[in-house]
């Protein structure tokens, strides 16, 4: 494990109890975490840096913001989709153009881009997030060691996502160094898939317009098929999947070219 990711893996474990208990203090937290006070107050002035959380004497108290802490810091999650995504996030270089597109993995995903302890706080060169997702932008925004730009387009109510010809005329002005894509369905002879027309889409154009694509999936997407076909298994690059992952179905999309990640 990297001096990073301990560091990250602290932070998401600092802002689970901050989310329970509202406030915590240095000695609580190094208790609690086996680490020197140093670490902990070291860590309190980084997530007060970003606005996770406010500095007083002594500890945190949880900030009082225009979202509330992340779902993932109010309890356990699914812990499949959790290791996924803080995986998925560590694959980016700190200075990379993001595409997210919508759902609950890519928002895991978002959390986990925007913990990272790595991230330039230059205003210059920080890392760029673009998303057609409304909860993603709404939560990155408040960051301000990122800047985050939202696709314009129809909001469908139940996944935030934007889609349409707005969106995809302003997707086909901007390049993505990396794009990190939600599917509902991964096969090899069907590449990556979503239930709605729509919405695969923009998720097809987002493709289109970046270097690398890492599709990020929990074992079931491998099970299933969905409506629409957003991009064929030769245009991704990276598949970051959970060890549940049935191993023929793996064997098969990495005989397809992919690079597929257990985690």
């Amino acid at each position: 494990m990297t001096a990073a990711t301990d560091r990250s893996q602290r932070w998401n474990r600092l802002l689970e109890l901050l989310a329970e208990s509202g406030r915590l203090t240095v000695e609580e937290a190094a208790a609690i975490l086996a680490v020197s006070p140093a670490t902990i107050r070291r860590d309190f002035t980084s997530l007060a840096d970003q606005q996770l959380a406010t500095r007083t004497h002594g500890g945190i108290v949880a900030t009082s913001v225009a979202y509330d802490l992340p779902a993932r810091y109010r309890g356990n999650g699914d812990e499949p989709k959790q290791r996924v995504a803080e995986y998925a996030a560590a694959l980016v270089n700190p200075s990379e153009v993001v595409g997210l597109n919508g759902g609950t993995t890519t928002t895991a995903v978002a959390r986990a881009l925007a913990g990272r302890p790595d991230l330039p706080t230059s205003a210059d060169n920080p890392m760029t997030i673009v998303t057609n997702a409304l909860n993603i932008a709404g939560e990155l925004v408040l960051r301000p060691h990122l800047r985050t730009i939202c696709i314009g387009g129809q909001a469908r109510r139940e996944s935030y996502e934007l889609h349409g010809p707005l969106a995809e005329r302003a997707m086909a002005q901007l390049h993505l160094d990396t794009l990190i894509l939600g599917v509902n369905a991964i096969t090899a002879t069907r590449g990556a898939q979503g239930r709605h027309l729509d919405e695969s889409g923009i998720n097809a154009e987002m493709v289109r317009r970046a270097d690398r694509v890492i599709v990020v999936a929990t074992a079931e997407k491998l099970e299933t098929t969905a409506l629409a076909r957003i991009c064929p298994i030769e245009d991704i690059d990276i598949l970051v999947i959970d060890t549940a992952a049935d191993p023929e179905a793996v064997d098969a999309i990495r005989e397809a070219g992919v690079r597929v990640d257990l985690v």
